[in-house]
């Protein structure tokens, strides 16, 4: 049996509205999805606050793409790179895209090329309107990039003491434009149990997944879980400051773990446990 092609990625990155301190840590995610083919960073090259990025171009391999500002205080950067993704839709027909940028702007690309039937992969700050967060198959911010989570201890400890040893940190202050929504962390800070704990959209989306995917005892494997929460909404465990879903199911304490550090982790509900 032939092994299956790893994923072609097309990179596209919105040089305007991106760090080019974070270039590294995008690539070693993306490559851990498959094969970044086309890189691509589009931006004013004229401008002074880019000259930061002539370096990571050269050392990433990645192909500068010129864009002028056609007018004052608007720049067509956003325009170009849009253009040039649906090009590559329907020329190069990449498996994926990954979208760099933090600009709302991109949302309606987001879902073309979802529709279409590509993964798109985003990466953004912290304050990236959640329409665009939301349209992506995964988005990352970038805050929570290329930092591991604070440790608290050996790494094979039980959940139970995981959890507990979740150090407690100051009150997240949540913009206007994301109340309601999952609140999320830079990753060098975890979100506290009782933060989490209080944040329902959260609880709600990890308990519908392991509802929709546990057996007759209430017993979901996390891949599973993790799997059926891909397919309803953009969520990645490192932007609440956890490496891993394991990890962060642990942290609110709401579910009953089994056959940790396994490959067969699985989750259950607290409350349908109470309910037997």
């Amino acid at each position: 049996m032939l092994a299956e092609s790893p994923l072609r990625i097309a990179l596209l990155i919105d040089a305007d509205n991106a760090p080019a301190e974070k270039l590294d840590e995008i690539l070693t995610e993306l490559s851990t999805l498959g094969v970044i083919n086309i890189r691509r960073a589009y931006g004013n090259w004229t401008k002074a606050g880019l000259q930061g990025w002539q370096a990571r171009l050269l050392e990433f391999a990645l192909r500068p793409m010129q864009q002028f500002d056609y007018s004052r205080r608007k720049n067509a950067t956003d325009m170009a790179m849009t253009v040039d993704a649906m090009e590559l839709l329907y020329t190069e027909r990449p498996d994926a895209f990954g979208i760099v940028s933090s600009d709302a702007d991109f949302t309606p690309l987001v879902m073309h090329l979802r529709a279409k039937g590509a993964a798109v992969y985003g990466f953004g700050a912290q304050q990236t309107p959640l329409p665009f967060v939301n349209a992506c198959s995964r988005f990352l911010y970038l805050e929570a990039l290329g930092q591991g989570p604070v440790e608290n201890g050996p790494a094979e400890e039980p959940a139970e003491a995981a959890a507990a040893a979740v150090p407690e940190a100051p009150p997240l202050i949540v913009p206007a434009e994301r109340e309601g929504a999952p609140v999320a962390r830079a990753a060098s800070l975890r979100v506290p149990t009782q933060q989490l704990r209080q944040d329902s959209q959260l609880l709600g989306l990890l308990r519908d997944a392991v509802n929709a995917t546990q057996d007759e005892q209430g017993w979901a494997r996390v891949g599973a879980v993790g799997t059926q929460i891909g397919n309803k909404a953009s969520f990645d465990a490192r932007n609440y400051g956890y490496a891993s879903l394991t990890k962060l199911l642990a942290a609110t304490q709401a579910f009953e773990m089994r056959d940790e550090g396994t490959s067969r982790v699985a989750v259950r509900d607290k409350r349908q446990v109470r309910a037997l």
